[in-house]
């Protein structure tokens, strides 16, 4: 049987020079507690691809070019009560203007 969990999965792109310092403020916010450990967190390296438009300020590229950039792509768990002071404290510490951060359901097996 599934039960909603407490936890959610969040999951933000950031660029590789920024990765970090990004996974220790989700840390220090709380995110990534697992039982005994804390600050844990995977990561996978991707592309993100974006045009910057009219009105942005890329922290990488011009506007209205074509952008690619190598990323990390960082996940961790999360208590529900903690997810808002998380997503609050890596839009602070992440050079894009407009992040994308994912919160995710988990569910638990009964």
């Amino acid at each position: 049987m599934l039960k909603e969990s407490d936890f959610v999965k969040i999951r933000v792109s950031v660029p590789l020079n920024a990765a970090e310092q990004v996974r220790q403020v989700m840390g220090a916010a709380g995110a990534g507690v697992q039982g005994n450990y804390e600050f844990a967190s995977g990561s996978v390296r991707q592309i993100g691809r974006f045009k910057p438009l009219v009105g942005a300020r890329p922290a990488i590229g011009k506007i209205g070019q074509p952008e690619e950039v190598e990323e990390e792509l960082v996940e961790t768990l999360c208590h529900k009560s903690l997810a808002e002071t998380v997503v609050t404290a890596i839009k602070k510490a992440h050079p894009y203007e407009e992040p994308a951060i994912d919160i995710m359901p988990r569910y638990d097996i009964m």
